[in-house]
């Protein structure tokens, strides 16, 4: 697998489900990687990568962005408030908005600097307690809130539990998106990323097929 694969799946996964070509963008999901497989997707043209961690993001992406014009960084893991001036400087678009704290510290910092990158609210559609996101019940009240700060909201983001069907988390997703007029849809992976564009996804988030598994020794 690789690159080439992974983006032809994607468009045949667009037409299946009769959505235009170029609907879906691929996010490359470099968190852990040796920076010369980074590199190797960056040469095949790749632009829109997905990194965890701030710190991890912050040592690898300065010096690829000078190298490769054009390139774009997505916050898709959670985010402290204390990183969050560094994460506006770092990243194009967040993925993990989850909380009123980080909310409001991203408006405070939106108005000091004049810019923010787009954001996505993170839904706990599983409901899990180890895991970061919204509850699905109180996410309309929280994306009011956090339009009601004036923050750039694209849409919303979910990560399935591993032992259920995620076509089912990426439905709920679609239909809370839809009733608060949203149309970002950050849901897939590696395993799952056909049945979240069949569901509407506009950003799907692969690693481990684009760049192989990863190494955490």
């Amino acid at each position: 697998m690789g690159l080439t694969d992974i983006k032809a799946r994607i468009a045949k996964a667009e037409t299946d489900a009769g959505r235009a070509p170029g609907s879906v963008s691929l996010i490359a999901v470099s968190k852990v990687q040796p920076l010369d497989r980074v590199e190797a997707v960056l040469e095949e043209g790749h632009r829109l990568f997905g990194e965890n961690k701030v710190q991890e993001a912050a040592g690898k992406w300065p010096a690829f962005k000078e190298r490769f014009p054009g390139v774009d960084v997505h916050l898709i893991g959670p985010l402290q408030s204390n990183k969050a001036r560094q994460a506006m400087e770092l990243f194009s678009a967040i993925h993990s908005v989850d909380r009123p704290k980080l909310a409001t510290t991203l408006a405070r910092l939106a108005q000091e600097l004049g810019r923010c990158p787009e954001l996505f609210v993170q839904v706990n559609t599983g409901e899990e307690p180890q895991k970061a996101g919204i509850l699905p019940a109180d996410a309309d009240a929280f994306i009011a809130e956090v339009r009601g700060l004036d923050l750039p909201l694209a849409g919303l983001m979910c990560i399935p539990p591993v032992e259920e069907t995620p076509s089912l988390h990426f439905a709920l997703l679609a239909k809370i998106a839809a009733r608060n007029g949203l149309e970002g849809l950050s849901m897939g992976m590696s395993s799952d990323f056909e049945e979240a564009v069949a569901l509407g996804a506009t950003h799907v988030r692969v690693g481990s097929a684009i760049f192989g598994e990863r190494s955490y020794g």
